[in-house]
């Protein structure tokens, strides 16, 4: 018996976004039919991912980045202890960016690096693969911080062919079957 959702409705093709084909059809966590570049769906995927949350770090208007990069070290080593995943999928987010008033944190550039730098240090340091996703920062440095943290992670063996943790170019076991597009 096929598992129901209330999460999909049908889109009528005039409503597809500009880029779409039924080949990007997932399924994430038992919803169905999700489409990765269909808004419309979003909202309610991220209330029920909400529900799914384990760990809830609230943080305050203007954090600074001791105060955050203290949370982010010690709720991603206690998350790790509770649960060590086969992946982590890693969004790092720039809207937290001082300045950047849809975030409303005040994290420097530094600090961000500084963040990137520990959770790749700390899910690596288990073994586990990882996946970096940029996400949010509405500035127009945000690109050059991005860079700034990538150049930092490869200059620390962090990424790139030569680091020594699993990743998805040497691991024995591939992360999508091969059927996959």
């Amino acid at each position: 018996m096929l598992h129901t959702t209330q999460l999909y409705q049908h889109v009528p093709e005039t409503r597809w976004p500009i880029v779409y084909s039924p080949r990007y059809n997932i399924t994430f966590m038992g919803l169905e039919k999700l489409h990765p570049f269909d808004a419309g769906k979003w909202g309610k995927v991220i209330n029920f991912l909400k529900e799914a949350i384990r760990r809830k770090v609230e943080l305050e208007w203007g954090t600074e980045d001791d105060e955050y990069l203290d949370k982010v070290e010690r709720n991603i080593q206690k998350s790790l202890q509770e649960h060590l995943p086969d992946v982590v999928v890693y969004n790092a987010g720039t809207d937290i960016l001082e300045g950047d008033r849809l975030g409303g944190l005040s994290i420097s550039p530094a600090g961000i690096v500084k963040r990137d730098e520990l959770v790749f240090r700390m899910v690596r340091g288990r073994h586990v693969p990882i996946l970096m996703v940029t996400s949010g920062g509405y500035q127009k440095r945000t690109a050059r911080i991005i860079a700034d943290s990538i150049l930092n992670l490869f200059g620390l063996g962090l990424i790139g062919p030569e680091s020594p943790s699993i990743s998805a170019q040497n691991s024995d076991t591939p992360l999508l079957p091969p059927a996959v597009p």
